[in-house]
């Protein structure tokens, strides 16, 4: 059958269409496969041209217990410290003492140290940092329940101009300076008013919320980013940072708490993270032979002891069963075994070369000696206690604790131990919910005196004297030979007040001394941790570089 011609005509004209149609498809689809490539080559090139950042992936035992510096006096947060703030002035690897935020110092007088101030530093939040702030930040140290005592021989920081300010002490005070390494500048205006609970921002919290346990605004390297307590912290390089020279290169640090040390130690050597701290003793052959890894120890200065609550139990008023508790605890058997010699075993709180150290104060383990003081004292059945510890705070620290308590047992001492983490284990420790718990101490002034003040002068909530002081002890006698020293300037001197108080706390039986914990580090061979590290184990993080 024949098609009539228009719908000939009809056919043709649609197929026409459909093949100009085609062509404009093709067309379109050519146009924007180039114009796919020209993107995804600007692409390349702006990722060729932003350099990939250099992450440092960090496991501690332990994460910061808050943001704000003041809340605790603790070597995590005065580790935190040093990465989101900078001191005055801070220690280096040989005990001297070097400038940061303060370019300079001079005494003035016998109770003024004046500081001279980096005038191009700002703060994480954009405000300029003067010595206005180092002035607020003093004022507030003197409020806080941990810092009030180390700061109660200064009247104030006076402001002489902009960037000088006077460090002033009612009396003479020989170690001024050293106590500016405690000084890291808060942004005086970023916390001052109120938050948007109408609660002030400056307020000092240990349990609770407040704007400073949740938001800083310091001067030093890095800044929090992100933030989830016991999970990750993440601290990013900060762009504004004033120290330029500064070797270091991380631009990112993802710290991941992880309180196992087998845990820890696997992670390393698995390469999931690039850094560790502490390495239990354990493993330290394990580390220092794996390839690739790096290890770096240290001797330590940090007192490890166990604490006898005087007020909570009658029992531990009588000297004798506190010196039975001392001879019954084998410290140099606890070193050998649980520690693998990576400790020494401690008499007395000063370590060999602080001025108070005394050499005649050594470990007195002597477990005939012990009965025979527990049947002296009355008590050769024995009695219960309660015993609190960390388990992630100092090395193999509930190791420790179990070892002590089986230690007790054989004098009939029979205790009820807790362990628990060290976010939990502060705000326990301070309500002393115990009758013996453990504390350990590194003096951050690097002097006998520090370990007195706060482990066993008179507890005073007034002045602070006292504040990790949970045996309760008190002696009138050896609090004075210490405010004695802080104005002794005579070396020699104050060495020898220092020793006669290690010698009345060690005829005390005031605490149970336990080791010098030493101090281990562990990461990627191309790191330079030797060169941040230090006795104080304050790694400088803003200085660490992969080479």
């Amino acid at each position: 059958m024949k098609m009539k011609w228009w719908k000939l005509l009809v056919l043709m004209l649609a197929f026409a269409m459909l093949f100009a149609l085609g062509c404009a498809d093709e067309g379109e689809e050519a146009e924007e496969a180039e114009e796919a490539t020209e993107t995804t080559e600007e692409a390349a090139e702006v990722e060729e041209a932003a350099p990939e950042q250099t992450v440092l992936r960090l496991a501690m035992d332990a994460d910061p217990v808050s943001l704000d510096p003041h809340v605790q006096l603790s070597g995590g947060m005065l580790q935190y410290s040093h990465m989101v703030f900078d001191s005055l002035v801070r220690w280096t690897q040989d005990g001297q003492i070097e400038p940061r935020l303060a370019t300079s110092w001079e005494q003035i007088d016998d109770t003024t140290l004046r500081f001279h101030l980096r005038d191009d530093v700002t703060f994480h939040s954009g405000n300029h940092f003067t010595a206005e702030d180092v002035a607020w930040t003093v004022a507030r140290l003197k409020t806080s329940q941990d810092y009030k005592f180390l700061f109660d021989p200064f009247v104030e920081a006076k402001v002489v101009d902009e960037y000088t300010v006077d460090l002033i002490s009612a009396e003479p005070y020989g170690l001024a300076l050293s106590m500016a390494t405690y000084i890291f500048p808060m942004d005086a205006a970023f916390y001052t008013g109120t938050d948007e609970n109408g609660q002030p921002k400056d307020a000092i919290v240990k349990e609770g919320p407040s704007f400073a346990n949740t938001h800083e605004s310091g001067t030093g390297p890095f800044m929090v980013t992100e933030r989830e307590q016991g999970v990750m912290n993440v601290f990013t390089r900060f762009e504004g940072y004033w120290d330029t020279e500064s070797p270091g290169n991380i631009d990112v640090i993802e710290f991941t708490p992880i309180k196992e040390d087998a845990t820890r130690v696997a992670a390393m050597l698995a390469g999931d993270v690039d850094m560790i701290m502490p390495v239990p003793p354990q493993d330290l052959g394990r580390v220092e032979q794996a390839e690739g890894v790096q290890l770096v120890t240290m001797s330590g200065t940090r007192i490890i002891t166990l604490h006898m609550n005087q007020e909570r139990r009658e029992e531990f008023q009588d000297l004798r069963v506190r010196q039975a508790v001392v001879h019954a605890i084998n410290n140099p058997g606890i070193v050998e075994t649980i520690m693998k010699g990576f400790a020494t075993a401690a008499g007395q709180q000063s370590p060999e070369g602080y001025l108070g150290y005394n050499p005649d104060l050594v470990p007195r383990y002597d477990l005939e000696m012990a009965m025979s003081l527990m049947e002296e004292a009355g008590y050769a059945d024995g009695f219960t206690v309660t015993m609190i510890c960390p388990n992630n705070r100092y090395v193999n620290d509930e190791k420790i604790c179990e070892t002590a308590v089986s230690m007790l047992a054989k004098i009939n001492i029979t205790v009820e131990l807790t362990t628990m983490p060290k976010a939990q284990y502060w705000d326990e420790f301070d309500a002393r919910v115990a009758d013996m718990q453990m504390i350990g101490w590194h003096s951050d002034t690097e002097d006998s005196a520090n370990f007195f003040e706060y482990l066993l002068m008179c507890p005073n909530t007034d002045t602070g004297a006292g504040q990790y002081n949970s045996n309760e002890y008190c002696n009138p006698e050896l609090d004075a030979l210490i405010a004695a020293s802080a104005t002794e300037i005579d070396p020699a001197k104050r060495a020898e007040m220092l020793q006669q108080a290690e010698a009345m706390a060690y005829e005390d039986a005031a605490f149970v001394p336990l080791h010098w914990q030493n101090l281990s580090w562990a990461g990627n061979d191309n790191l330079t941790i030797g060169d941040i590290v230090n006795v104080m184990n304050f790694p400088y993080f803003g200085d660490l570089a992969v080479q």
